[in-house]
């Protein structure tokens, strides 16, 4: 057995498994990143969050008796001035450190885990779009990378930066939407090259369900689907419009996301209107699956 950890800045995930089979897939809304876009240190309250949560997998890895663990930690670790501490803290309740992943890495483990598992194979190239809490991976390629990019720009982020009011002013949003293109124009990944975009983590999931109007999150039913372009759209702009209260009133809508969704939502909606196709690839399978399969025999 084989365990992997991804450390975002919004959310900490384990998976437990023999790839291709697992045995377990957790997550936990932590928000590492908390104010680390303000501060460039990771908050005492939100390390203990995330410790909480680690010391839950600690007890599922000794369960399931695994015999190798790759931590990855990325956007909020990678920014923060104690992120020494933070690796001692993982050190003593897991027995391993965490690997701060360079974007570029980050991006390529996205990508190999979103690319990895689709049921049949894309038309190329492949656009992987990863949207995170504090950063967002842009990776083009076919079987392998061709062109990545990380940008800081994600949902904690640009929601700590700029949507102070629920709902955000018409004016917070112009500033959101002008902040995530000023990091499209500097990106060198091609968008508008793309013949396939696949949308992976929390942020398109939850998009992805609005689209679909399940009445609550379901993996499978997210899974692989292929949505329209307009569709997702109209999606974000009434999440953007929405008050947290409203979105949480949303059966599909996890409580821990619904704050920033609407930052996450708009960095979405901006590549796709540069990507220029007409439909959109959702994956469940994404930077996690990526590390797994990094350390499977």
């Amino acid at each position: 057995m084989i365990a992997a950890i991804d450390c975002g800045t919004n959310t900490i995930k384990l998976l437990i498994g023999d790839l291709p089979d697992v045995a377990v897939r957790e997550s936990r809304m932590v928000r590492l990143g908390q104010d680390v876009d303000r501060t460039g240190r990771l908050a005492d309250e939100a390390v203990a969050r995330t410790f909480a949560a680690i010391e839950e997998y600690a007890e599922l890895v000794a369960a399931h008796h695994v015999s190798r663990v790759r931590f990855c930690a990325t956007s909020a670790t990678r920014d923060s001035a104690n992120a020494q501490e933070f690796s001692d803290g993982v050190f003593a309740r897991l027995g391993v450190r965490p690997e701060v992943l360079a974007g570029e890495e980050e991006a390529a483990l996205a990508f190999a885990g979103a690319v990895r598992n689709l049921a049949s194979r894309p038309a190329e190239p492949v656009l992987v779009v990863d949207i995170g809490g504090g950063s967002t991976e842009l990776v083009l390629g076919t079987t392998e990378p061709t062109a990545a990019h990380s940008m800081d720009i994600g949902s904690v982020r640009l929601h700590e930066r700029h949507l102070h009011d629920d709902p955000p002013t018409a004016s917070q949003v112009a500033a959101c939407v002008a902040d995530i293109d000023a990091a499209l124009d500097a990106s060198p990944v091609e968008i508008g090259g793309a013949a396939t975009v696949v949308g992976v983590a929390g942020t398109v999931t939850t998009v992805a369900a609005g689209v679909l109007d399940l009445p609550v999150y379901a993996r499978e039913a997210i899974d692989q689907q292929v949505l329209a372009v307009s569709a997702v759209h109209e999606v974000v702009d009434r999440l953007v419009a929405m008050s947290v209260a409203e979105r949480v009133a949303l059966g599909f809508m996890d409580p821990g996301r619904a704050d920033v969704i609407g930052a996450g939502a708009l960095i979405l909606s901006r590549v796709l209107r540069r990507a220029g196709v007409a439909t959109v690839l959702v994956s469940e399978s994404d930077i996690l699956d990526g590390i797994a399969w990094s350390i499977t025999p």
